[in-house]
């Protein structure tokens, strides 16, 4: 069974980081609503969803992916890139004590899990505003006696890489190509998101279903088109915080991180 580590939507969201986005007011009890919403989908795709205690103090802490880097044998604690959220992976840490031994990554290192997308046995890791290239390195070094590569991907226009591309299986990466270099997945087909939707990259595929904010619907019928099952879900607060449906989950499967 595959688990989802998610924690609540912050009491203090509308504090929240933001690197590319103007600021917006949040609506946060719809956010709570929205974010219980996505949950229900996880859960109804047979997920066992574990969900951390609020941190109301934390505006951030309901993107669990940004803390850690989780695969089959080992999890790696990121040192996120934005010091205001560093503190959110304390909880993260203690509860992915439970799954895998745990590793640390250390200054000068920078790293967001938004920015490592994986795929069999290699980690793709942008180069962002919240990822530097001692971050790569050290997760790199960490990853290799396990048998894993990490290939450094150049972003640029958005936050995370997997605001630009995340890979649906079937060696398939759904991306907005001005957002990416695309010449590392040279191997990998990609399909491109509707050019009217350059938000629309960031889709959490589960088997053969992916989980896509509503507002996309022309790249929805892409991937239905391409042979995904599409669960639509609206995260249009979550989105003003610069957050999508891959950053509220950390998912993982007894050896096997996703």
């Amino acid at each position: 069974m595959l688990t989802a580590i998610t924690r609540p939507v912050s009491s203090s969201m509308n504090r929240c980081e933001l690197g590319y986005l103007p600021r917006r007011e949040i609506d946060v009890q719809k956010a709570a609503a929205q974010h219980d919403e996505y949950e229900a989908l996880l859960a109804g795709l047979g997920l066992r969803v574990v969900s951390l205690e609020p941190e109301p103090d934390l505006p951030d802490a309901v993107f669990v992916e940004d803390p850690a880097v989780v695969v089959a044998e080992v999890a790696i604690m990121a040192r996120m890139g934005a010091v205001s959220r560093r503190p959110e992976s304390e909880s993260v840490a203690r509860e992915l004590a439970r799954y895998r031994p745990l590793r640390w990554l250390r200054e000068p290192a920078t790293l967001d899990g938004g920015d490592v997308m994986h795929a069999g046995s290699t980690l793709y890791v942008g180069a962002s505003q919240r990822t530097n290239a001692e971050g790569i390195r050290q997760l790199a070094a960490e990853l290799e006696p396990f048998g894993y590569s990490v290939a450094p991907v150049e972003i640029r226009g958005c936050l995370h890489m997997k605001s630009a591309c995340c890979y649906l299986g079937r060696q398939t990466v759904l991306a907005n190509r001005p957002w990416i270099d695309p010449a590392p997945f040279s191997h990998l087909r990609i399909l491109d998101v509707a050019p009217e939707e350059p938000w629309a990259a960031n889709v959490l595929a589960v088997g053969e279903s992916a989980i896509i904010p509503s507002c996309f619907p022309a790249t929805r019928q892409i991937l239905e088109r391409a042979g995904w099952h599409t669960l639509p879900v609206d995260v249009s607060e979550i989105m003003k915080a610069e957050g999508g449906v891959t950053c509220m989950s950390l998912i993982f499967e007894n050896g096997q991180g996703v």
